[in-house]
C-alpha cells in the first residue's frame, strides 16, 4: 500500500496552488530552464498519493524550483537516479512502488498500522503562536501564524500559509495519543530584524481533550549558541483544508 506524500501536499496547499496550478508551474519552471517537461494534474496526484515515490530528475529541478526547498524536504523518500539528461521525460514520469511489499524506509510511516491518537484527525488551519526572548533587544515578543495541519497516520506536516507571516514556519510532528512531538523551522524575514536568519529546533505539546488546542514548549539554539526555550500552542481553526478555508485564512492573524 502506498504512503500518501503528506508533506509534498502540504507545501502545495501553503503555497494555494491546486494541483493543476502546480502541475503548470512545474511546466513553466523546466521552460525557463531550458529543460522541457510535461507535469499535469494527474502527475501531481500521483506524487502526492505516493503512487510514485521518486520523480524523475527533469522533474525534481522543476520541483526545488517551483517549491524554493529542496527534494529531500519534499517527502520524498528515496534519492533521485543519476541518469543522463537525454532521458529525462522519455518514457514515463517517474518510479512507481515496489509491488511486493517492501517495509518503508527509516522514518517513513507504515501505512498498515493505525494512527495512535484516540482524538481523531487533526488536519485543518490552526493557528500557530509562540513567544520568544530577544537578548537583543532585551524584550520578549510573540510569532504567530496560520499553518495548514495535514495527518496520515501518527505524523502531522505542518507548513504557514504564505500571507499569514513574512516568516515562513514548518513542523514535522508526530502524535503519541495525547503527546505531540517533532522538530520546527523558520526562515526569518530577510528585511527584518533576523535578517533572514533559519531556526531551527524541538517542540512538544499536549493535546487537549476537546482535540482543538496543542499547548507545550519549544526549544532551540540562539546566535550565541546558548539553549533558549518558550511557549507554544497551537489553536484549531477550521477543520476544511479546501481552498476557499485556505484563501480565507491566507493573512496575518489579529
Amino acid at each position: 500500500m502506498a504512503t500518501p506524500n503528506a508533506t509534498l501536499r502540504a507545501i502545495r496547499m501553503g503555497m494555494l496552488l491546486s494541483q493543476d496550478d502546480m502541475a503548470r508551474a512545474i511546466r513553466e519552471a523546466g521552460a525557463r530552464a531550458g529543460e522541457p517537461n510535461d507535469a499535469s494534474k494527474r502527475l501531481v496526484q500521483r506524487w502526492e498519493s505516493g503512487i510514485i515515490v521518486q520523480p524523475r530528475p527533469v522533474y525534481a529541478r522543476a520541483l526545488e524550483a517551483v517549491t524554493g526547498l529542496p527534494l529531500a524536504s519534499l517527502g520524498f523518500s528515496v534519492p533521485v537516479p543519476q541518469v543522463s539528461v537525454a532521458g529525462d521525460g522519455q518514457g514515463g514520469h517517474d518510479v512507481t512502488p515496489e509491488p511486493d511489499g517492501i517495509a518503508p524506509p527509516a522514518g517513513q510511516v507504515n501505512t498498515h498500522a493505525a494512527p495512535r491518537t484516540e482524538y481523531g484527525s487533526f488536519s485543518g488551519v490552526w493557528l500557530s503562536r509562540y513567544e520568544y526572548f530577544s537578548s537583543g533587544r532585551d524584550a520578549s515578543f510573540n510569532g504567530a501564524h496560520y499553518v495548514v495541519v495535514l495527518q496520515h497516520g501518527d505524523r502531522l506536516t505542518v507548513r504557514s500559509l504564505p500571507g499569514s507571516s513574512d516568516s515562513p514556519l514548518t513542523m514535522d510532528l508526530e502524535v503519541d495519543r495525547n503527546v505531540v512531538t517533532g522538530t520546527w523551522t523558520e526562515q526569518t524575514a530577510s528585511d527584518g530584524y533576523y535578517r533572514g536568519a533559519r531556526y531551527h529546533g524541538a517542540i512538544q505539546l499536549l493535546v487537549e481533550p476537546t482535540g482543538r488546542r496543542m499547548s507545550g514548549k519549544w526549544v532551540g539554539f540562539g546566535k550565541e549558541f546558548d539553549v533558549n526555550t518558550g511557549p507554544w500552542e497551537l489553536v484549531l481553526q477550521d477543520a476544511s483544508t479546501n481552498r476557499a478555508t485556505l484563501d480565507a485564512y491566507n493573512r496575518r492573524p489579529e
